[in-house]
């Protein structure tokens, strides 16, 4: 039985994503934070994790990519998944008796116009969506309402009285999957690859690095800059690429490996959109 690292609990997204990805057949070590799940991984509690890296009302993970850099991790493997918020409590309550939701940031976030239309319910940032929906079934808290998949619903016995609340109903987060070592994938099933490189601060530097991309056929669906604390004026790039030949990916990367510094493979893996 394959044991993978999640953030957050049972009935959370992310445990979800492992259920899909993976089946039935896993064990799950449930983190409450990135850094505990990075943890997991480092200290071998667990063979892969799976780590939210970007939704599309929230954007990038900015923390993520870093830890994913720093700690030499792999990403063997990609996820998306729609997100659906509901809105829980415990039965026999409705909307205008909840005083308080408690929820992770990024899904406060997702469900902001919502809340505009209920201002009289306080707003707490939380670790985990579906620890929220655990501690209410848990402590009986009346009055105080969690935003989770319906799946924490029926496993803490809560009564959803809100369905759909995000924003945008076309809502979807990508998961990937990491590791500590290389992942074995074989070149026939690989179109897609995350690379990091880093760039210094001058006219042209980037456009030169793009061209090379497009030169080779490689098509870039991400684009993200963290700049390097410790080095003012000097950016680190993660980007993503897809591609329809490894020889034409081979060809860019070679390339790039010349011109741009720090030249990491995140990862070279199955497109999880297709």
């Amino acid at each position: 039985m394959k044991r993978i690292a999640i953030q957050g609990i049972q009935g959370s997204n992310h445990h979800i994503v492992a259920q899909n990805y993976y089946g039935d057949n896993i064990a799950l070590d449930e983190c409450l934070s990135f850094d505990t799940l990075v943890d997991s991984l480092l200290n071998q509690k667990s063979e892969q994790a799976i780590m939210a890296i970007e939704n599309t009302i929230a954007g990038s993970i900015i923390p993520n990519y870093a830890l994913i850099d720093k700690n030499n991790l792999h990403i063997s493997g990609e996820y998306y998944l729609p997100i659906h918020h509901h809105l829980m409590v415990l039965p026999n309550q409705k909307t205008e008796d909840i005083k308080e939701v408690c929820s992770h940031p990024m899904a406060l976030l997702q469900c902001k116009e919502f809340f505009k239309q209920h201002k009289h319910i306080k707003l707490i940032e939380d670790v985990d969506t579906s620890a929220v929906a655990k501690r209410i079934s848990e402590k009986k808290l009346k009055g105080v309402a969690a935003i989770a998949p319906k799946i924490a619903a029926e496993i803490f016995n809560l009564e959803v009285i809100e369905d759909e609340i995000q924003t945008i109903k076309n809502n979807a987060t990508r998961f990937v999957i990491l590791q500590t070592s290389k992942p074995h994938n074989g070149k026939s099933e690989i179109n897609k690859a995350s690379l990091k490189f880093e760039l210094d601060h001058k006219r042209g530097s980037l456009a030169t690095i793009l061209n090379v991309m497009s030169d080779c056929k490689l098509n870039l669906t991400k684009i993200q800059s963290l700049p390097k604390i410790e080095t003012p004026w000097k950016y680190a790039f993660f980007v993503d690429v897809t591609f329809n030949t490894y020889e034409d990916y081979d060809k860019a990367k070679s390339i790039i490996k010349i011109m741009a510094e720090d030249f990491k493979v995140l990862g070279e893996y199955k497109n999880g959109r297709i």
